[in-house]
């Protein structure tokens, strides 16, 4: 799990960062509908967002980099789960008055991706 500050991120956050999970897509479940919406990323992958369309409240994220991966949005996670950050990513689009936890791993923009099981 970790806390991203890119610019996209803090425009769905309302101005601060999403808090992430990482879950393989076919683990999760989900009851009602679902709209989603993409962008072009820095990387020139496509990100995908997912959000309820009566509410806006904001759910899922995947890259077409990792399609087999699902983002869940912590808040949207029922309770207690137990999850807390490890990391915080993109520091270098954070405004100036941010707060990063001095325990969290930090990177100024996209961590490596992880080494590949097998």
């Amino acid at each position: 799990m970790r806390q991203c500050w890119c610019r996209h991120c803090q425009q769905l956050a309302a101005g601060q960062a999403t808090t992430n999970a990482f879950f393989p897509a076919d683990a999760i479940q989900s009851a009602g509908d679902i709209k989603w919406n993409e962008h072009q990323a820095e990387s020139g992958n496509t990100l995908h967002w997912g959000f309820c369309p009566e509410c806006g409240t904001q759910l899922f994220a995947y890259s077409s980099a990792r399609p087999q991966m699902r983002v869940v949005r912590i808040g949207a996670i029922d309770r207690p789960h137990g999850l807390k950050p490890l990391a915080t990513i993109w520091t270098d689009e954070a405004p100036e008055w941010a707060v990063f936890p001095p325990e969290l791993e930090r990177h100024p923009r996209q961590p490596p991706a992880p080494p590949s099981k097998g």
